[in-house]
Order: structure tokens, then C-alpha cells, then sequence
């Protein structure tokens, strides 16, 4: 059985939306933060220290992209991947990658300026111009469809929430109306819901509308 272990608040809750799609059953270990880290109790475990990872046999598995892309192909059959070698299962993997490459770094920078008291004024127009070309390319992405892959759900839409949750918090949503409604769908799906019910929100609530 696959031993999730699962930080409050954070991306793990991506893996969990993925298990609870393919109806498989998992250990689930919770971690709290502590001062809003990861406790140093998870060194012990994986040397990064963070969640989520997971442990199925001898695999510990790190990073998020990976574990699903793991999960998905050996629990799921592909399930929620398109087809690997072709131009549909390269976008697929394109936008994986996206929401914790290019789109992660400048929608969190205003939430952690905030927290902070403030970002310097060239790290400020950097995240605005930079979160402004990413978010309006995930919308031109999702465009008239249900999900990033037209009505499939995938593994794009699951690692994709928590980038939408982020920019959402700190209000950057607010002119992507396509955006917020893609969000919403994202959240009316089932195995999110159960993930949530399981391991608590998405994000901090400190982080609404800083």
C-alpha cells in the first residue's frame, strides 16, 4: 500500500486528488507545520525534508509532477496522461511542468511580499509582468474547454490547482473570469473533494486576500 505522507496546507494534496480518482487505497501520515515549515521530523524519511512524498515498497518518491506521473502510470494505466510520443501527451506534459516552473515562482512572489511587508519595487513589476503572461496563457490553454486537455481531466488540472489557488488568494484571478471558472470546476470535481475532506485545505487561510 502506498504511504502518503502529506504536509497541511501544501501541494500534497494534489497526490491525494489523484489517489482518490483511481479509487486506491493509501496509508495517509499528516504532518503539521510548525512556525509554517515542514517539521525537521521528515529528514528522517526523505533528505529534502518537505512533503509530499511517497512510499510505496522501496520507492521513497519526491516532487509532485513525478509522484503522479508514477502513480498514474502504475495504479492508473494512464489514466489521467495522454498517450506518451505524441503532440497531445507532450502539451499534457508541457503544462505539468508549467505549474511549478514558469507559473509557480511569480504568482507566489506577491503572497510571500505581503507576508513579508513588501517586495522591492523591480521584484514587484517583474511578478506582475510575469504572472500576468503566465495566467493568460493558462487561460488561452484552457480557452472553451472544460480542463487544460479539452473535457479530460488530467494530471495537468491536479498540479495545476494549486497554482490557481495561490493566484487566486492574492487576487490575481480577479481579471480571469475564464480562470476562476476553470478553478471552479476544478474544485467541484469529486476526488478533489474527498481530498480536501481528508486532508485539509489547499493553502493557508492567512494567505486570503493579504
Amino acid at each position: 500500500m502506498i504511504i502518503v505522507h502529506h504536509l497541511e496546507t501544501s501541494r500534497s494534496t494534489r497526490i491525494l486528488w489523484l489517489l482518490e480518482e483511481l479509487g486506491i487505497e493509501y496509508e495517509l501520515h499528516r504532518h503539521a507545520r510548525v512556525n509554517g515549515r515542514a517539521p525537521e521530523n521528515l529528514k528522517h524519511i526523505h533528505p529534502l525534508g518537505k512533503a509530499p512524498f511517497i512510499v510505496d515498497g522501496d520507492l521513497v518518491l519526491a516532487e509532485s509532477s513525478a509522484i503522479l506521473r508514477y502513480v498514474d502510470a502504475r495504479y492508473g494505466n494512464g489514466r489521467h496522461s495522454p498517450q506518451a510520443g505524441t503532440a497531445e501527451g507532450a502539451m499534457h506534459d508541457q503544462w505539468l511542468d508549467l505549474a511549478e516552473g514558469s507559473a509557480s515562482f511569480p504568482l507566489l512572489l506577491p503572497l510571500l511580499g505581503r507576508m513579508m511587508g513588501g517586495l522591492p519595487d523591480a521584484m514587484a513589476q517583474f511578478a506582475a509582468a510575469r504572472g500576468k503572461d503566465v495566467l493568460t496563457y493558462i487561460a488561452e490553454g484552457v480557452g472553451k474547454g472544460s480542463f487544460l486537455m479539452g473535457e479530460q481531466l488530467t494530471l495537468a488540472d491536479m498540479q495545476m490547482v494549486y497554482t490557481l489557488e495561490m493566484a487566486n488568494m492574492g487576487g490575481a484571478l480577479d481579471s480571469y473570469p475564464a480562470l476562476q471558472s476553470y478553478r471552479d470546476r476544478l474544485h467541484w470535481q469529486a476526488g478533489l473533494k474527498k481530498a480536501i475532506e481528508v486532508g485539509g485545505p489547499l493553502v493557508p487561510s492567512s494567505w486570503a486576500r493579504l
